[in-house]
């Protein structure tokens, strides 16, 4: 757009614009007198072309262009409410308009050579390092400096910048912190409205939440990251009672008012603790003795599931409803870890117990469940057909994908009202620390859920999915029961 002057364009530079010729010409002019930056060139009557690339030199440049304030056109004035400190970094407009359209507008329509900022005081004491991203192009920081970084990021559309601090957050998760930061990620992601950056903290909370409810980080969460968690079937924990204790701790450390300690204390799954731990919990616990009369009715209802079988139970009471829900229990009674070694091998096998459900009435039941393990499974509708009477078939399908069965050893009449729902953990090492890096669900094998082990590349030794070569995998089994409510006349 050349403006009402049709001459606008023959205008004399900046100072700025000078500067920025003097860097890049050094560079530019040689490849110029020698002909072109890309050369073709041919030999034996291939094309083959090479690049001529002055790029690092170039920003190395643009660091000290920033860092010397050389041909400066504009004063960053960093001022920091209810503080004394102020940053003023000297800046060049070109570069802050190509690569902020924040920045671009707020530079048309200032007044003088000075823009004064305000800025949050761990925005302010970043702010430098934000500078230099917008003209070199990269940035280190330590995880304190992540949240102030994006927020900097959103701020000024630097889009790049945000989506690469989005990247480091959801790849830093495990990273130990004396205090924790997920939680802090998840609730700074909520405010400001990263739906990557939410689910992917709410996802690490939830699959990884005995390792978070044994860190400091637990017992500072807010409220309302406590209610969303509690009211999720895909929690990875110990047991119920784990997560009751857990939360008697943020109860007494928070001191929350009645109405929300009464809402965390319902969203307790009771029927999945044995009559034994509920009658502990009854006579131990401060918190419960509190608030008794507020879960009076589930305690009632779970010594009730506790008591008769769960086709009976059925008849009368809703066992869809979460109270008679499993989450996902890492306890020997639920299901059992399996260990995989060079897992691209061949076919791998295992059998486990479990109990037949948490009712105590099947507590001395248990189902035998075999599990096969195929690193290469192709549908039968992909693979080749040998229609020749008497040709060899191949001892080895090429290409497939993993894939995991897991079916009952034998049939029972017990299974009856009674749907096995089975998860699969993937574990992987993150910073030392192992977590689960994925949960699959299915009835009977993970060909229902069509990406089982998609993202993974288990001929790679350094891949995410490998430990030492293995893979490193839990097996939930939970029982889902159908609720048979008969119509009252």
């Amino acid at each position: 757009n050349l403006g009402s002057n049709p001459c606008s364009y023959m205008k004399p530079p900046s100072p700025a614009e000078n500067e920025l010729r003097e860097v890049c010409l050094p560079f530019i002019l040689p490849s110029l007198e020698a002909g072109l930056l890309k050369a073709d060139l041919t030999q034996d009557g291939s094309s083959d072309t090479n690049t001529i690339s002055h790029s690092q030199a170039l920003v190395q440049r643009l660091e000290a262009l920033l860092v010397q304030g050389n041909g400066s056109d504009v004063s960053l004035r960093v001022e920091t409410p209810n503080a004394d400190e102020v940053k003023v970094i000297q800046a060049h407009s070109l570069v802050l308009s190509l690569q902020s359209p924040v920045f671009e507008e707020m530079l048309l329509s200032r007044n003088s050579s000075t823009v004064v900022l305000r800025e949050s005081s761990d925005c302010a004491a970043v702010f430098d390092k934000f500078i230099r991203y917008l003209y070199c192009g990269d940035i280190s920081l330590r995880l304190d400096q992540a949240t102030p970084l994006h927020k900097l990021a959103t701020k000024y559309q630097v889009q790049s910048l945000q989506q690469g601090v989005t990247l480091y957050m959801t790849q830093n998760m495990a990273r130990h912190s004396p205090s924790g930061h997920v939680a802090g990620w998840y609730e700074y992601a909520l405010q400001a409205g990263d739906v990557v950056l939410r689910d992917s903290c709410l996802q690490y909370l939830a699959w990884n939440l005995s390792v978070v409810l044994q860190s400091g980080e637990w017992v500072a969460i807010s409220s309302e990251l406590l209610m969303t968690l509690l009211q999720r079937s895909d929690l990875v924990l110990q047991s119920e009672v784990e997560l009751f204790a857990a939360l008697e701790a943020w109860i007494i450390k928070n001191e929350p008012d009645g109405l929300t300690a009464e809402n965390a204390l319902r969203a307790i799954r009771y029927a999945m603790m044995s009559p034994r731990e509920l009658f502990r919990l009854q006579t131990q616990s401060r918190v419960l003795a509190h608030y008794q009369e507020s879960v009076r009715d589930l305690l009632y209802m779970s010594y009730q599931f506790h008591s008769a079988s769960p086709l009976q139970m059925a008849k009368y009471f809703d066992v869809n409803c979460s109270l008679f829900v499993p989450r996902n229990y890492l306890s020997t009674v639920w299901g059992s870890p399996w260990i995989i070694n060079n897992p691209t091998r061949d076919d791998r096998s295992t059998s486990f117990q479990t109990q037949l459900g948490p009712s105590s009435h099947d507590a001395s039941k248990r189902v035998t469940w075999n599990a096969l393990f195929s690193p290469r499974w192709l549908p039968l509708s992909m693979r080749p057909m040998y229609t020749e009477t008497g040709a060899m078939q191949p001892t080895r399908v090429e290409g497939g994908r993993p894939r995991i069965i897991i079916t009952p050893a034998t049939s029972s009449a017990d299974f009856a009202g009674v749907n096995f729902q089975k998860t699969v953990l993937v574990m992987a090492q993150q910073h030392g620390k192992l977590v689960v890096k994925h949960v699959y669900n299915f009835h009977q094998s993970t060909e229902e859920n069509g990406d089982f082990l998609a993202e993974a590349n288990l001929y790679r030794r350094t891949s995410d999915y490998l430990i030492d070569s293995s893979l490193f995998l839990h097996v939930v089994v939970k029982p889902l029961y159908q609720t048979l409510i008969t119509a009252k006349n």
